[in-house]
C-alpha cells in the first residue's frame, strides 16, 4: 500500500474514532471546559456543577458526543429536568448555563433560540424574615465560633460563602469595615463591622492567630489563594493577613504544592448549628443561616435606611432586587394602615 493510501486509511480511522456515536464522557472534553473556566476565573463551585450538568446531559443521550447533537437534544434535557424531575427554575437555568457554556465556549458552536423547551416555573418568593425578638433569641442559643459568624451574617448582611471565606486583613476594626472580597458575581463590597462584634472577633482573632504560629513551628500554616498570587507572592501563603478569619479545625496536604494548609470553616458547620438552635429556640420559622442576612435588610428597612445604601451593603447588582426587602416591612403592604385597625 503505497503512502498516500496509508494517510487516506488514518484519516477515515480517526474520523470513525471521533465520530459523535462513540461513548464519549472522555476525560479530554470535561478537562477542556475546566481548563477554560479556570482560565476566565470561574470560581471552583461553578466549576464542578458545570462538568456535573455536562456529564449528565452526555449520559443522558446515551453517550453521544455533544456536536453531533444540538438544540434539540439540549431542550429535550431541560425540557426533562423540569418534566420528570421537577427540578427548581434555577437548577433549570445552571444546567442551561453550564450547557451553553459547553457548545459556545468549548465547542465553539452557537446555539440558536431552542425550541420545544420547557422552563421550570419561577416561583415569586419574599424572604423570609426573622423578627428583631427572634434573631436575638436564635443568637442567644448559639455559642462559639457559629454564633460569631452568625453575628457577623445579621449585623454586617454577609453571606454564608462570604463569611465563611473572610481573610484577616479584610477586617479593619479602625474604620469599622469589612471588605467582601469576590462575593457574588466576583464584586468586592465594603460593608460594616457592628460595634457589639469587634471585641469578640478580636479575642476570636487572638485565638486563631495562636495556632497559626503553631502551625508555622511544625512547618505548616499556609493557605489557599486565588489567581495564582501565591507565584506572584511566594511568602503570602504563610503570612497572617491572608490567613481565614474562621479556619478549620483540621488541616490537609495540598496535593499540588506538597503543604500543609487549612481550609476555611465550612458553611455546613453553620447551617447545623443556627438549625439546631432555632429548634432549641421553638422558632416557628425555618430560620437559616441566610434569612439573618434578609432580617438586616428589612430591619435597616424598617430604621429608615435608603434603599440605595442598602443595596451597595448586600451587594446587589440592581436596585431591584433590594426592592423586594420592600414588601416584608413590619407595616404592611406600602405601608398601607388596615381598615380593620382603624
Amino acid at each position: 500500500m503505497d503512502t498516500s493510501a496509508k494517510d487516506a486509511d488514518g484519516r477515515r480511522a480517526n474520523a470513525a474514532a471521533s465520530e459523535p456515536g462513540e461513548a464519549i464522557a472522555k476525560p479530554r472534553l470535561l478537562d477542556q471546559v475546566r481548563s477554560i473556566l479556570r482560565a476566565r476565573h470561574y470560581s471552583p463551585r461553578t466549576e464542578k456543577a458545570y462538568a456535573g450538568w455536562i456529564r449528565r446531559f452526555i449520559v443522558f443521550h446515551g453517550k453521544r458526543h455533544p456536536l453531533g447533537m444540538g438544540e434539540v437534544e439540549v431542550a429535550s434535557y431541560l425540557s426533562n429536568l423540569a418534566v420528570q424531575r421537577h427540578v427548581s427554575a434555577s437548577t433549570q437555568n445552571q444546567a442551561l448555563s453550564a450547557l451553553l457554556f459547553l457548545y459556545n465556549e468549548v465547542l465553539g458552536k452557537t446555539l440558536t433560540p431552542i425550541p420545544g423547551l420547557v422552563h421550570a416555573q419561577r416561583p415569586v418568593r419574599v424572604p423570609l424574615v426573622l423578627s428583631r425578638a427572634a434573631v436575638a433569641t436564635l443568637l442567644d442559643r448559639l455559642h462559639g465560633v457559629p454564633k460569631l459568624m452568625a453575628s457577623l451574617m445579621y449585623g454586617s448582611g454577609l453571606r454564608v460563602l462570604e463569611c465563611a471565606q473572610l481573610r484577616v486583613k479584610d477586617v479593619d476594626f479602625d474604620r469599622g469595615e469589612i471588605l467582601v472580597r469576590d462575593g457574588k458575581g466576583r464584586k468586592d463590597r465594603v460593608t460594616m463591622l457592628p460595634v457589639r462584634v469587634r471585641e469578640p472577633l478580636r479575642q476570636h482573632l487572638a485565638e486563631v492567630k495562636r495556632q497559626h504560629d503553631q502551625d508555622l513551628a511544625r512547618g505548616a500554616g499556609s493557605v489557599w489563594l486565588p489567581d495564582a498570587l501565591s507565584v506572584k507572592y511566594p511568602r503570602a501563603p504563610w503570612e497572617w493577613g491572608w490567613q481565614w478569619v474562621f479556619p478549620a479545625t483540621r488541616s490537609y496536604m495540598d496535593r499540588a504544592t506538597g503543604h500543609q494548609r487549612r481550609h476555611h470553616l465550612h458553611e455546613t458547620v453553620l447551617q447545623r448549628a443556627v438549625k439546631g438552635a432555632a429548634l432549641a429556640a421553638g422558632l416557628s420559622k425555618h430560620a437559616s443561616p441566610h434569612a439573618l442576612r434578609h432580617s438586616f435588610a428589612t430591619h435597616l428597612l424598617e430604621s429608615g435606611q435608603d434603599i440605595r445604601t442598602i443595596q451597595e451593603l448586600l451587594g446587589h447588582a440592581d436596585v431591584s432586587t433590594t426592592m423586594i426587602y420592600t414588601h416584608v416591612l413590619n407595616r404592611g403592604g406600602l405601608g398601607v394602615r388596615s381598615p380593620l385597625d382603624g
